[in-house]
């Protein structure tokens, strides 16, 4: 009863955040398969969407990943070392539960976060954001974000 109402309760408050639907029911899914990092998901996310406000959800995402990966994988790290340190405990069940814990915590930092969503937001793209503003507004120019126009890579003669 309790873990369906927590997930319920996790996905209206990243509605409310994100204001969207794509996204909190990605994020939930990638919540579901590993049970941790909610608040990780939470503070990428976040970052992705402050960054595709101005510069459209390709850039976000990269640029999410980027400023909030080192912290991401510190916390990551801490929160497993803290867990790993029960497998010291004399206790069969404290030490498996410390190390199954710790490597969650290493597969849900090193995997999930930023690989799995950064790479679920790049292939949805703008539907990230549906049905927000975000969705509806066309992604700028790359004129406009100060990248450098690109040429094609195949030319035809």
């Amino acid at each position: 009863m309790i873990i369906p109402i927590v997930l319920g309760m996790v996905f209206l408050i990243l509605m409310l955040l994100l204001r969207a639907v794509v996204a909190p029911l990605l994020l939930m899914a990638t919540v579901v398969l590993v049970a941790l990092g909610v608040d990780y998901n939470i503070f990428l996310v976040t970052r992705v969407r402050e960054v595709t406000l101005l510069h459209g959800t390709r850039r976000g995402a990269l640029t999410g990943l980027s400023a909030t990966g080192g912290v991401i994988t510190s916390a990551g790290l801490v929160l497993a070392g803290t867990f790993a340190a029960m497998a010291s405990l004399p206790l069969v069940f404290a030490a498996e539960l410390g190390f199954a814990v710790a490597f969650g915590v290493l597969l849900d930092t090193a995997v999930v976060r930023s690989v799995l969503v950064t790479a679920l937001t790049l292939d949805v793209g703008r539907w990230m954001w549906w049905p927000g503003r975000l969705f509806r507004r066309q992604n700028p120019s790359p004129s406009s974000t100060g990248e450098p126009e690109r040429e094609p890579l195949l030319r035809s003669t």
